[in-house]
């Protein structure tokens, strides 16, 4: 006689009788209350849609005032760039379009220029997502169609034809639905860990794409804290450094500014894994610098510390302030909860680690009380949430506005790719892949909306143009 032993359901494994092959239908069974035909769809904007103009100037609330006008230069120098500044409209006009109801972490700013190389704690080389500023948890289908919205503008913008931009979209799409099945197969911890190196170029294919990743990379591992370091500080006469001012991008802040973010990183240390903290514990902070970054990211709060150990080789941090994501009102009206947010930068950093197979081993949050910058005497101060990670750690990227037709098509597979393994961390990859499916017609779908969204990007970027030119709105180009 056989004796069956009955497993007791333990909360937060799977059920010890649940069938593979479960999640895979429920998936599939999803395509008779969306078809995945319906992604294609663009609602058309609602009445509440703020214009390009209103969009940017609320995004501009709450940051610096004084630099507003890089920002809007920057958003201003084309399509694809509008798109980079732009996530919170996206979600807005995204909120009524159809959802498969399946949740998973999400960048929430997956355009196709916040992919790129980063260094391991070994040295190594990993290709992933590398900005999580907007993260948060919601509809897959969004990172997916802003990646292939952005891939169509950055080949416009490379005067590829409108066949190329169209089977960019069309395969990034593909590469995601295909790596999908891939993981659903694979044991769990084979899947968890797959693809964010070099592998992933053989895996989709991307041959022409092989030259211009050899040359990221070779630039990047030189893009180091030392080399940063050697450009812009300079020997104090006590041995140390300190920066040197390059307006308007890096700037050096006042003694009572420095020593604000300096008391941060005390707090810092503490969301550190224990083992980090001998390693830091060797290194002396020097200077504050406070530098603009990105383009979505001009205005916020932005610092670089500058870190010496005893033979004086530099560890340079960048402290950068995490407001709360452009997405949240909006995944929201998409019926996806949005838990309390104790803490910005800690929800920068958690989306971070649930979505990269490999993190910066520096990785952490702080806050600090920055002062107040009116007259003499002010006591004031602003709490302010800041996200901590190490700068120039050998970070590389490809400018997808710059590649040939051929290579924005591998580059395109590359980045599905991504996206999928980054979306499988926190949703089931067989549920993903059974919604998504064997044939083409997601990818047809989601070529079509990108399309159509990139036609929308395009008007209005030339509306913040013409308000740009017409007074209305200040910019400073070039910068």
């Amino acid at each position: 006689m056989t004796t069956v032993v009955r497993v007791p359901y333990v909360p937060g494994f799977a059920r010890a009788d649940t069938a593979g092959r479960a999640a895979k239908t429920a998936g599939r069974a999803l395509r008779e209350r969306l078809p995945r035909s319906a992604q294609a769809l663009l609602p058309p904007k609602t009445t509440d849609r703020p214009d390009a103009v209103t969009a940017v100037e609320h995004t501009n609330a709450g940051r610096l005032p004084e630099l507003t006008p890089i920002r809007v230069g920057r958003m201003a120098a084309g399509p694809f760039a509008f798109l980079r500044g732009s996530a919170g409209l996206m979600a807005h006009d995204l909120t009524t379009a159809p959802v498969t109801g399946i949740g998973a972490q999400l960048c929430g700013d997956a355009h196709a220029a916040n992919f790129g190389l980063y260094g391991d704690a070994r040295g190594g080389l990993t290709i992933d997502l590398n900005d999580f500023d907007e993260t948060l948890h919601g509809p897959w289908e969004w990172d997916l169609k802003r990646l292939a919205t952005s891939l169509v503008l950055a080949g416009r913008e490379a005067g590829a034809g409108e066949d190329t931009c169209l089977a960019a979209a069309r395969d990034a799409a593909g590469a995601y639905r295909r790596t999908l099945r891939l993981l659903a197969k694979l044991p769990v911890t084979d899947a968890w860990n797959a693809i964010a190196d070099e592998e992933l170029v053989s895996h989709t294919d991307a041959r022409d794409l092989l030259g211009t990743l050899e040359r990221v990379a070779a630039k990047a591992r030189n893009n180091t804290s030392a080399r940063f370091a050697a450009k812009s500080t300079v020997r104090t006469p006590d041995g140390g450094r300190h920066f040197i001012d390059a307006p308007p991008v890096l700037r050096r802040v006042p003694d009572a500014e420095a020593a604000a973010v300096i008391t941060a990183l005390g707090g810092y240390l503490d969301t550190l894994p224990d083992d980090r903290l001998p390693l830091l514990a060797r290194y002396a902070p020097h200077d504050v610098a406070f530098r603009v970054v990105g383009t979505g990211s001009v205005g916020l709060r932005s610092y670089v510390v500058l870190l010496l150990d005893h033979r004086g080789e530099p560890l340079i941090l960048q402290v950068k302030e995490a407001r709360a994501s452009a997405l949240a009102p909006h995944v929201a009206k998409a019926g996806f909860e949005v838990p309390e947010i104790p803490h910005e930068g800690r929800r920068v950093v958690l989306g971070q680690r649930r979505m990269q197979v490999v993190s910066d081993t520096l990785l952490g949050w702080a806050t600090a009380h920055i002062p107040a910058t009116g007259t003499a005497g002010d006591t004031r101060t602003t709490e302010t949430a800041f996200q901590v990670r190490q700068f120039r750690n050998r970070k590389g990227s490809v400018d997808p506005a710059a590649l040939t037709g051929e290579q924005l098509d591998d580059y395109a597979r590359m980045t599905g790719a991504l996206l999928a393994r980054a979306h499988a961390h926190s949703a089931d990859p067989r549920v993903l892949a059974g919604y998504c499916g064997k044939s083409e017609a997601l990818d047809d779908a989601m070529g079509s909306f990108a399309t159509a969204y990139a036609d929308r990007t395009e008007a209005d970027h030339a509306e913040l143009s013409a308000a740009i030119a017409g007074g209305r709105i200040a910019a400073e180009r070039g910068v």
